[in-house]
């Protein structure tokens, strides 16, 4: 009877993430405010509706009550979280809230399913980092003085990246990670976001040839620290996102070719250089001739991903943990697997929806300064959701990156909230710019 009702649970999770993902871009097309409000409203419907399918399936097949608690807990932040956001923040974007609330809610399914003692540390992070992010959409709107800073965010993110580099954690051939007081946290997904602030901030004073020169400088020792660190995958994120912001600020087509060009001359040098590039690299090309050693990964999750097939072999059906550090680099397989690939593919259209309004904003923010912020941060989120999502399928090697809000890991996910709360802030101060303009021309007008 359970194995019925898994299985059956399997196609209505498909229909209501299907009928999700259609509101997502149904969003982008529709004329007025008005409207907007209501369809997200009704994007709430599936949300929680999978939610508590997915809870209830879990209960059963474990028979667990501390799921029960558990998801009971979740349901209470879920709603705290949309009521509370849109209490203080009037203007707030419904759409990435939503958006935030249903890659989340993906995570903990799968986190619950795959290891319930992390799902439960990843819910207490995720509850912490929601909190004391609540305040940015606040910060921005009301402190101009964010643009007046620029070597303080430079410095820092040189000076936390350089600690990695000397005393880091070495984690599958790279330093990635430090420890303090037994809690360890990954300061390269916190620099991403100092990086795009410095960036903006320099070319928000000028974007002559003497201020791109020292810019570019500076990213670049960003991206040669994170190099000798061996954290490849952060590296290709932070110089994808300095070329294309040089790019947007000047509007130079012959700066956008050199900064590609010596991206490329770059990698060849990296695969040169680094045995673990190499490693990966190989079992990419053909992980089938190594199943058992280098290959084992990617091998697996093309299992997974070809036995789940379109619609998935239901949760507690699959074989996830199979695939090694499964909940963080590989949850993408895992969703693919159990909840099927029209799920998984939805989740990525979802992540697509996100950068989709990053991309909006940015191009709605007047001042240079904030539409550098936007895009710089938009572009980082997108080409991390691409090497994820790559190395998984195996469209590209493995970087190790996460997928944001989705995939375990403390300093990811905090990251990933400080960088929508970011996103909010730039949504809420325009929204609250043009309800002023409004407000002006009607007394004008009267």
């Amino acid at each position: 009877m359970i194995n019925l009702v898994t299985t059956m649970s399997r196609y209505l999770m498909i229909l209501l993430i299907l009928i999700y993902t259609y509101y997502n871009f149904r969003f982008f097309s529709l004329p007025d405010d008005e409207s907007k409000l209501r369809l997200c409203r009704l994007q709430n419907v599936p949300l929680f509706l999978i939610f508590l399918l997915s809870g209830t399936i879990i209960y059963l097949q474990t028979e667990d009550e501390a799921v029960v608690l558990f998801f009971g807990a979740q349901l209470v932040f879920f709603v705290l979280y949309q009521l509370l956001y849109r209490l203080f923040y009037r203007n707030a974007s419904r759409l990435l809230l939503n958006n935030t609330c249903m890659l989340l809610c993906t995570s903990f399914i799968m986190l619950t399913r795959i290891s319930m003692d992390k799902a439960v540390r990843q819910f207490i992070i995720m509850a912490v980092a929601a909190v004391i992010t609540m305040i940015i959409p606040y910060v921005i709107d009301r402190t101009w003085q964010l643009a007046k800073i620029p070597w303080v965010y430079g410095l820092i993110g040189l000076a936390l990246l350089l600690v990695v580099c000397v005393i880091g954690n070495t984690s599958f051939g790279a330093q990635l990670s430090i420890s303090i007081g037994g809690f360890s946290f990954q300061p390269s997904e916190f620099v991403k976001i100092s990086f795009v602030f410095f960036v903006a901030t320099m070319f928000y004073r000028s974007t002559e040839f003497k201020n791109v020169a020292i810019t570019t400088g500076v990213a670049a020792a960003h991206v040669l620290i994170l190099v000798l660190s061996k954290d490849l995958g952060s590296a290709l994120i932070f110089f994808l996102a300095y070329v294309l912001m040089l790019f947007i600020a000047t509007s130079n087509w012959l700066y956008l070719a050199g900064g590609l060009g010596s991206g490329c001359a770059a990698a060849m040098l990296a695969y040169k250089l680094f045995s673990h590039v190499r490693v990966r690299v190989e079992a990419w090309q053909d992980p089938w001739s190594d199943i058992a050693g280098k290959g084992y990964q990617v091998t697996q999750a093309l299992f997974a991903i070809g036995t789940g097939g379109w619609f998935g072999m239901g949760l507690y059906q699959g074989m996830p943990k199979k695939i090694p550090v499964v909940e963080k680099d590989f949850i993408f397989a895992a969703i693919s697997e159990e909840l099927g690939g029209i799920y998984a593919l939805c989740i990525l259209l979802i992540c697509l929806g996100c950068f989709m309004q990053f991309m909006l904003i940015a191009t709605r923010m007047q001042a240079l300064f904030y539409k550098l912020i936007a895009f710089g941060l938009g572009i980082e989120y997108v080409v991390q959701v691409f090497l994820t999502i790559g190395g998984v399928t195996k469209f590209i090697p493995s970087t190790g990156v996460t997928l944001p809000l989705v995939s375990y890991g403390g300093s990811s996910i905090l990251s990933t909230f400080i960088l929508f709360g970011v996103i909010q802030g730039l949504y809420v101060l325009k929204r609250n710019e043009e309800e002023e303009e409004e407000q002006q021309f009607d007394e004008a007008e009267g």
